[in-house]
């Protein structure tokens, strides 16, 4: 293979491809006659595998150059590998320990070499299955807390920030993919939509329902505009990894600058729509009640930690250009800085909300869906689960500013839970 031509990967090819590669070698064995390679990838975009020698284990990604849930009809430039790799070192020095480890980065080749980690299986499976995991929300409330403060003007050095949102904005076409599919998409029968046939009614009331894509393209607008932080970008239950225990993060490949608000409101989004699924991987009626109440707590407890984390970071790391230390506890205006604080917070929880809406509804109509919901094979049952999802994303969307805690919001999804399903009357949602 001539590494100045970009060439996928395969089962057959790795092992030749990467043997000369010390940094790769080092880590999984000097014979690659002898590595066992498995293909895994099961996401919309990339080649993934898993590589294991005598010495150890790596993951080795690579980019292809068109959107592989789809193929190659919609093409999507190799140039992603590159900002994943960037965002990944970024996250593991704002957040030590939370990410994998990066080995090799090939940019023509578009490959990344990085930690594997082991026995960890995807959130959202273990979700399905109805496992619970210690610690897991404390990790990930401090994960946002962290990358998202760190990453932002009330933090970093103003030149080197400037610099990063220089080296990120060029990724349009990954950004045009979360404009497009999350923020328009949904909102009329777009070529690449799909949903339960079942939902028909519901969509067609969504669809028309001016207040929510009024809502939804005010949420565009500040998602376009508001370059706040780098973000996760794609930050959901499949981009997480757990045991009992532990807890990592993976796959920043989506990494743009973007609202503080947007990272948080995917990941809750994504835990709201596992409550709403969990009849359908349940044995019997009301059997995940427990657990059902449990991705709740999880909910509640990681909005709780990223308010502690990020207060804590204000009010100690606060070294960047925004709400100067001079201007506030140097002066000794504690009290102002405190309200500051509070305002922000009060923006990026309105923020939360309106992107979590937005993510439920797009997980449910656009092209991306979730395994939740898919792997229910009852449809009816499914577009029941579904219905509910969308009834509070759109609650989310158009009355955010009206939603003044996590508990608050936590109530609205059990309300909305328990109820007795009115999907086939026809009752308004």
């Amino acid at each position: 293979m001539d590494d100045k031509i970009y060439e996928p990967l395969s089962i057959e090819t790795l092992g030749a491809r990467l043997g000369n590669v010390e940094a790769v070698a080092s880590k999984i064995g000097p014979d690659n006659s002898n590595w066992d390679v498995k293909e895994v990838g099961d996401g919309n975009l990339n080649l993934v595998f898993i590589v294991k020698g005598e010495l150890g284990s790596v993951i080795v990604k690579q980019a292809l150059p068109y959107v592989r849930l789809v193929g190659d009809s919609w093409p999507l430039p190799l140039k992603r590998a590159f900002f994943e790799y960037h965002a990944l070192i970024r996250q593991n020095e704002r957040a030590p320990g939370t990410v994998p480890e990066i080995y090799y980065f090939d940019e023509v080749q578009a490959i990344i070499v990085m930690e594997f980690f082991a026995p960890h299986v995807i959130l959202r499976h273990s979700l399905m299955a109805g496992k619970k995991h210690h610690g897991m929300a404390n990790v990930l409330g401090l994960f946002c807390a962290r990358t998202l403060f760190r990453g932002s003007d009330l933090s970093m050095d103003a030149a080197k920030r400037k610099a990063d949102v220089a080296l990120f904005v060029d990724s349009v076409e990954l950004c045009d993919i979360t404009e497009t599919l999350v923020f328009s998409d949904p909102y009329f029968d777009a070529d690449r939509n799909h949903h339960t046939p079942q939902l028909d009614p519901v969509v067609a009331r969504l669809r028309a329902d001016i207040d929510l894509k009024v809502e939804a393209h005010h949420l565009k607008a500040k998602f376009c505009n508001n370059a706040e932080t780098m973000l996760h970008g794609d930050f959901h239950t499949g981009s997480v990894m757990v045991t009992e225990d532990e807890t990592k993060v993976i796959d920043p490949e989506f990494a743009l600058y973007g609202p503080i608000g947007f990272d948080v409101g995917m990941l809750l989004a994504n835990f709201w729509m596992a409550y709403f699924a969990q009849p359908g991987h349940a044995d019997s009626l009301g059997a995940r009640a427990d657990y059902q109440a449990w991705i709740l707590s999880v909910i509640e407890e990681v909005w709780t930690v990223f308010c502690v984390e990020f207060s804590r970071l204000w009010r100690h790391e606060r070294t960047g250009i925004l709400y100067e230390k001079t201007l506030f506890e140097d002066q000794g205006h504690d009290l102002a800085s405190e309200q500051a604080l509070g305002h922000r917070l009060q923006d990026i929880w309105q923020d939360t909300l309106g992107f979590a809406g937005v993510e439920i509804i797009r997980r449910t109509l656009s092209l991306a869906h979730i395994a939740e919901n898919d792997m229910i094979e009852d449809e009816a049952l499914r577009a029941d689960c579904e219905a509910r999802g969308l009834e509070l994303g759109r609650h989310l969307v158009v009355n955010r500013k009206g939603i003044n805690s996590i508990i608050c919001a936590n109530d609205l999804a059990r309300v909305i839970g328990q109820r007795n399903s009115t999907l086939k009357s026809g009752e308004k949602q």
